[in-house]
């Protein structure tokens, strides 16, 4: 696995992930960690 991918902090559960291939297209636009994050985004930020 490589070590140079890149990583942001869950917008959520504010934990760092990493660069997934299934984000490849969408990097700039991912906000959130995992689909769990994401569905619970309302009930944390207001959007």
């Amino acid at each position: 696995m490589p070590a140079n991918l890149p990583s942001k902090i869950c917008e959520v559960c504010r934990l760092p992930f990493n660069w997934r291939k299934k984000w490849k297209k969408n990097w700039n636009e991912v906000k959130y960690c995992s689909e769990k994050c994401r569905k619970s985004k309302n009930s944390k930020t207001s959007d």
